[in-house]
């Protein structure tokens, strides 16, 4: 795209010009009448004049030198500044990217320097997405080069059209006026913190210490804790891969949609690292799992509320209904809140912050604090007889070490809270790890110092039981070894159990220990309500992001947002159902474990995504974030599998058969997306793989598969062809949908018909002006390793009398070529005709009727596509190929749709063997392990024609003879060379016999299988260099008219069939 003649007499303006906008020094305005700059200029580079000298006279103007080197052809050149070198040259410079465009590039070119906006998402909310000039723009002749139109409905990850780009910009221009982003600290390090300080720290912390002892209670945090830290690490290595959001969505259904971007979170992480089958079934799990999440938080605190309305005696009901009123009143201001959007939820979460902080504080300094009042209720200060009492486990009620732990996990489990808002971060890529890991420092860090404190206040401080009772001391008479015995109490009546009170029987421990019992309440209030409001935000979120991927269909009505953040307010009405549901079972104890084991699975997923990430060593995977190790991530994942199953095994399981049965309806489905995921990437690595490892094992008759390569042109113009060779090489062979062709045409877009048709094949096409050529093509360079064809399939050339006899000539030297590369041919036979590319329009379905002629075919393309029933396959193995006549209805019969047939062998024989040679191949047959229900020998096969019949072969052959009798020798040899399809009387007289032969077949077909499913036949051979196409023709066309659907097989006549073990 040089120009080379730079004079004032050049050429014209061509589309690669572009014009010289300047911007003097003095800042003069570009536009005296304040127009803003054509709009053109953004997205796709400005191409239109290099250098336009009328123009270029007001450069001179402001001064440019004579030995200016001007570069004006600039991804967004809106204008340009000079800049001097100190060389004596001064370039120009676009003002936008202030990159140089230096001598050193040699000539003018349209050519864009690298440039972040070329790499950008539809509509980046950093920045204003480019494209690059496309090859043909820089590569083709000037007169060819023009803008090919998109295709229509593009799968996703795919780039959308132009109108599509322009409407999700302007999209996001609108947007970014308006969308609240929060940083590291806001965004994640606070949600989180207040998300893992939930309802276990102040009202059930205390309660397992009692159960489980200091000891075992300080193993279950830092399990807890591991799990946790190795799934902060696997999500940072995901989050840091890349800009953890979705960009924008393109809606097919209107243009003009708006593009926004998603809240995806855990689910994002998921589906883009493993793809769409684990992410959706996990997604639904993650996003159920913070529905639930919202109930326990919620009866947290309500059974708080519920506790203090108990102490002043002011309950409505009774302890259990009480809960349901409260928690449903709660969750209903909850949705409230969320609903007035993420500024208000934000500030809300800031005030939650502080009145946790202040009630631990509190607690802390309370444990310092003792007060003899306090005593009859089990808290007597730090005493070493207390501690050693509680360092072991007491468990009761059949309460054992991991449902201590599945009730405590839960109050982990916030380590996502900021990953699950990534959509409103505004650096997810830097916020995530740091919110996220910091976060888990923090408050295993403080579970700890509290479990500590707990055990030195809930453990070395408080016994497990109290009656609460100041008359309760120690007296003579009485037998007492407990701690509290020591201390002046007898709380031995306890033991028959009623006790109110102590780390066994309180659950409200925290609030008799602090200093200010009420500002406890204050933190349990704020603990619970801000982990309730995180969850209720979070999960609506993930929920959208699912929906808005259509995954599953159903789910697309709650993918709708509201508002300039795209609040998802269907969600957050489905995420209230669902919590207020639980709300209604008011324990606590059994709402958690439910979350841990929904948690567990979503924490067990990201750390196997990871693993699986890794192992793929996909170049796409390349996390700036380092401290991860592959070995740890599927340690992680293990580590949560077997937590799972041992806090509670069935519900373990039927988690684990809901992702399966999830996976495997996607899987099923195979939903149009591409996010290219890990598993993309090992199938890649796992097939590269295999495909090396076979090029070094030799073929062996015993694995031979027909491998065919289908000259069928465009997949949808030839179904019935591709449909017949997909049943007998589905889930045996390789199959190659090739196309020669001389225009461009899009690749992928074939390749998806055929996965929608779910016909196994790839597609490929050549360049080329003949079919003839362009076989050669594929037959030599289709395939990989031992993965190439050794069958060439066609349609028959059904026309061939009607059209150009060239296009015969080269159709019949396709199959000769075919034989010189030692392929094996397929030709197959519909009456009617296979191409229906004309009634079709290449998939365009034309309004105008049909005529009956038109509808037999569109009739007759579709008759394998459906099962076939009972009937019969009709193979006439008259010469031996090496026995791939006899294999392809072999494998056909072994499929679904060719099951119900029965294979029927026909042999030619003399008639005074008949028998023996029926025995014969019966023997054959059953060595080779082959059914078949009946075998025939053909005794009569030499015998002559109907008079009728060769007559009707004399006229079919009669257009394209030669008749060399009739004319001089120069002008028939000149004659035979401008025309070498030409039939001689001699080739006529040489292989009479052979042309009665296929008449005679032809009437021994209609008589015998013109009630078959499907004729297989031997091809019959022409001898190249000897037998003219036309007369080659002829004989297939005289064989094959009249009958039903027809495949003539040849081989290589390398064995393909062995009855050797």
């Amino acid at each position: 795209n040089e120009r080379d003649d730079n004079k004032p007499g050049g050429s014209p303006q061509s589309r690669f010009q572009v014009d010289v906008v300047t911007e003097a020094s003095s800042a003069t305005p570009a536009s005296t009448n304040g127009s803003k700059p054509p709009e053109e200029s953004k997205g796709r580079p400005r191409v239109v004049g290099f250098l336009d000298f009328g123009a270029l006279g007001s450069a001179m103007d402001i001064g440019l030198p004579p030995d200016v080197f001007h570069e004006p052809d600039t991804t967004r050149s809106d204008s340009v500044s000079l800049h001097s070198t100190g060389t004596g040259h001064t370039h120009m410079s676009d003002s936008h990217s202030n990159t140089y465009y230096m001598r050193t590039f040699g000539h003018n070119t349209i050519d864009a320097v690298p440039n972040i906006d070329f790499y950008r998402h539809t509509a980046a909310t950093l920045g204003e997405k480019l494209i690059r000039p496309s090859l043909s723009e820089l590569h083709d002749e000037l007169d060819k080069v023009k803008s090919e139109p998109f295709e229509d409905g593009l799968a996703n990850g795919e780039e959308p059209s132009a109108a599509e780009e322009a409407a999700a910009a302007l999209a996001a221009k609108e947007a970014k006026g308006g969308t609240i982003k929060f940083g590291w600290v806001k965004g994640v390090l606070i949600r989180c913190m207040l998300n893992i300080w939930g309802v276990m720290l102040f009202i059930r912390m205390t309660w397992i210490v009692g159960q489980a002892g200091i000891g075992l209670t300080i193993v279950i945090i830092l399990m807890a804790t591991l799990v946790t830290t190795i799934t902060g690490l696997s999500t940072s290595a995901i989050a840091t891969n890349g800009f953890v959001r979705g960009g924008s969505v393109k809606t097919c259904t209107n243009i003009s949609s708006k593009s926004t971007s998603f809240k995806r979170g855990a689910y994002y992480l998921i589906s883009r690292s493993l793809g769409p089958e684990f992410g959706g079934s996990i997604g639904l799990i993650f996003a159920f799992a913070n529905a639930v999440a919202v109930a326990m938080y919620v009866v947290g605190f309500a059974e708080t509320v519920v506790e203090m309305l108990n102490d002043v005696d002011a309950l409505m009901t009774d302890e259990l209904n009480d809960i349901r009123i409260v928690g449903t009143l709660t969750v209903i201001l909850l949705l409230g809140i969320s609903v007035a959007g993420m500024e208000w939820e934000a500030k809300a979460q800031i005030v939650l912050l502080v009145i946790l902080l202040a009630a631990i504080a509190n607690y802390f300094i309370g444990s310092f604090i003792a007060i003899e009042s306090k005593e009859p209720k089990g808290f007597f200060g730090y005493n070493t007889a207390i501690f050693l009492e509680n360092l072991g486990p007491d468990f009761r009620e059949e309460e054992t070490f991991f449902s201590m732990f599945a009730i405590f996990f839960p109050a982990a489990t916030g380590i996502l809270a900021g990953a699950n808002i990534s959509g409103d971060l505004t650096d997810p890529q830097s916020a995530i790890p740091k919110g996220t890991l910091l976060a888990i420092v923090i408050t295993g860090i403080t579970y700890v110092a509290v479990t500590i404190s707990a055990v030195c206040v809930a453990g070395s401080c408080i016994v497990r039981d109290a009656t609460g009772d100041h008359n309760d001391t120690v007296s003579d008479t009485v037998n007492c070894t407990d701690a509290a015995c020591t201390l002046g109490y007898d709380f031995s009546i306890c033991k028959e159990g009623g006790c109110q009170y102590g780390l066994m029987n309180d659950f409200q421990v925290m609030s008799l220990v602090s200093g200010f019992g009420p500002l406890i309440s204050a933190g349990i209030f704020s603990a619970t309500l801000s982990s309730a409001l995180a969850s209720l935000v979070s999960a609506p979120k993930v929920f959208q992001a699912l929906c808005k991927d259509n995954i599953y269909p159903g789910l697309g009505v709650f993918a709708k947002g509201y508002g300039k953040n795209n609040e998802p307010l269907r969600g957050y009405v489905l995420t209230f159902c669902i919590g207020l549901a639980f709300i209604l079972i008011a324990e606590l104890n059994i709402i958690a474990p439910i979350i841990s084991n929904f948690f567990l699975a979503s924490y067990a997923l990201i750390n196997f995504s990871v693993f699986h990430a890794s192992l793929a060593n996909s170049p796409g995977w390349r996390p700036s974030f380092k401290y991860y190790n592959m070995w740890v991530s599927l340690a992680g994942a293990v580590l949560c599998c077997v937590v799972m199953f041992v806090i509670n095994w069935w519900a373990a399981l039927v988690t684990l058969l809901i992702v399966l049965a999830l996976y495997i309806y996607v899987s099923y489905k195979k939903p149009d997306v591409n996010w290219g995921s890990s598993t993309q990437a090992l199938i890649y690595n796992q097939a590269l793989t295999h495909c090396i490892n076979l090029t070094g094992v030799e073929d062996h008759v015993k694995n031979f598969r027909p491998q065919c390569l289908v000259m069928a042109g465009y997949p949808n113009s030839r179904p019935a062809l591709l449909q017949l060779v997909n049943s007998f090489t589905k889930n045996v062979g390789l199959m190659v949908c090739a196309h020669v062709r001389t225009l461009s045409q899009e690749h992928a877009r074939c390749q998806r018909w055929l996965n929608k048709k779910r016909i196994k094949a790839f597609y490929t096409h050549v360049f080329s002006d003949n079919l003839r050529h362009g076989a050669q093509f594929l037959m030599q360079a289709v395939g990989l390793g031992r993965l190439k064809p050794n069958t060439l399939v066609m349609g028959f050339k059904n026309n061939w009398s009607d059209g150009d006899m060239r296009d015969v000539e080269v159709y019949i030297n396709t199959i000769h070529d075919a034989f010189d590369l030692q392929f094996g041919v397929v030709l197959l036979r519909l009456q009617d005709g296979l191409d229906i590319s004309h009634i079709q329009g290449q998939g365009i379905s034309t309004k105008s009727p049909l005529s009956l002629t038109d509808q037999r075919l569109l009739e007759t393309s579709q008759q394998f596509k459906k099962k076939q029933g009972k009937g019969t396959i009709d193979v006439w193995w008259l010469f031996d190929d090496g026995g791939l006549t006899l294999l392809i209805p072999f494998l056909l019969t072994n499929g679904s749709k060719w099951g119900d047939c029965r294979i029927r062998v026909f042999i030619g024989g003399k008639i005074n063997r008949i028998d023996h040679d029926r025995r014969a191949m019966a023997t054959l047959l059953s060595r080779f392990r082959i059914d078949f229900s009946d075998i025939n020998v053909l005794g009569d096969i030499n015998t002559k024609p109907k008079k009728h019949s060769k007559l009707s072969f004399k006229e079919l052959i009669e257009p394209y003879r030669l008749k060399e009798d009739d004319m001089e020798q120069e002008a028939a040899e000149r004659l035979k060379a401008q025309e070498p399809w030409r039939i001689t009387d001699n080739e006529l007289e040489l292989y009479k016999a052979k042309s009665n032969r296929q008449i005679r077949l032809n009437e021994l077909l209609k008589e015998h299988s013109s009630m078959a499913k499907l004729i297989v036949m031997s091809m019959p051979l022409a001898r190249k260099g000897t037998v003219s196409s036309a007369l080659y023709m002829c004989w297939l066309e005289t064989l094959s008219k009249d009958l039903p659907p027809l495949l003539l097989v040849r081989g290589n006549h390398q064995s393909v069939l062995t009855f050797y073990s």
